[in-house]
């Protein structure tokens, strides 16, 4: 009999997969071309995964309450994607995806145009994907449904090396490339490494990306620590009108 750790194992790279797909559908309708998206090599995006399993192992038990998965799905998700582009970031330099330009951001690390889908997502694989993908595999033998998770953990963490490497290369070609401003950095990488198939890749999945140096990151947090000062003074000189 299939354990419920072996659910979870297939269910992440299943929900993974999906998250590819329809992230290469989004990127398919708006460039007009394919875009294989994400970090890694493979067809899947793991935060997908994650986000699936954190919603499902934790909300599962409130399914007669609708709107407060709906809810703690963006909760969670929205937790999940801050969290995770904290630490790409921090990691190699690079702020990978940027919604600063939206309205209801915060840090322009989350917005609430992809809270709304992640909460409806979340209800889908709540409602919907858990039951199927759960009673299908309940009808795998125990030994099948192991080797399939043991195989898929080698090729994802196979992948995940490799992926740690090309971005680690990135991060160096940015430091190296002598450049001071995000923009320039960012297309000095790019004509760089535009002969390594795999570091080209990357680029290209994330179009937006922005690649900082540790001067320029701790340029624009000192500007942004400015600018926050002089809101505060301002709001302080409105109150102070008033009083």
């Amino acid at each position: 009999m299939p354990t419920l750790l072996q659910h979870y194992v297939l269910y992440f790279f299943i929900a993974s997969t999906l998250g590819w797909i329809m992230e290469v559908v989004c990127k398919l309708i708006q460039f007009r071309r394919f875009i294989n998206r994400g970090f890694l090599i493979g067809p899947y995006c793991p935060i997908y995964g994650f986000g699936a399993v954190i919603v499902t192992a934790l909300l599962s038990r409130y399914t007669d309450a609708p709107a407060m998965v709906f809810v703690m799905a963006m909760v969670l998700c929205g937790t999940l994607e801050y969290v995770t582009s904290f630490l790409m970031e921090k990691l190699f330099h690079a702020r990978w995806w940027d919604y600063s330009h939206k309205r209801f951001n915060l840090n322009g690390r989350v917005c609430a145009d992809t809270l709304i889908p992640f909460g409806l997502l979340g209800m889908l694989m709540i409602y919907v994907v858990k039951p199927l993908l759960f009673y299908w595999m309940d009808r795998w033998p125990g030994h099948t449904l192991q080797w399939a998770c043991l195989g898929l953990l080698v090729i994802f963490l196979s992948d995940v090396a490799l992926s740690t490497t090309i971005l680690s290369k990135i991060r160096k070609t940015a430091t190296l490339s002598g450049e001071d401003d995000t923009e320039a950095i960012t297309r000095a990488v790019r004509e760089k490494l535009a002969d390594r198939a795999l570091a080209r890749r990357v680029m290209n999945a994330f179009p937006y990306v922005r690649l900082y140096t540790k001067p320029v990151m701790e340029r624009i947090q000192q500007r942004r620590r400015e600018i926050r000062r002089e809101i505060e003074r301002k709001l302080k000189e409105i109150e102070h009108g008033r009083s």
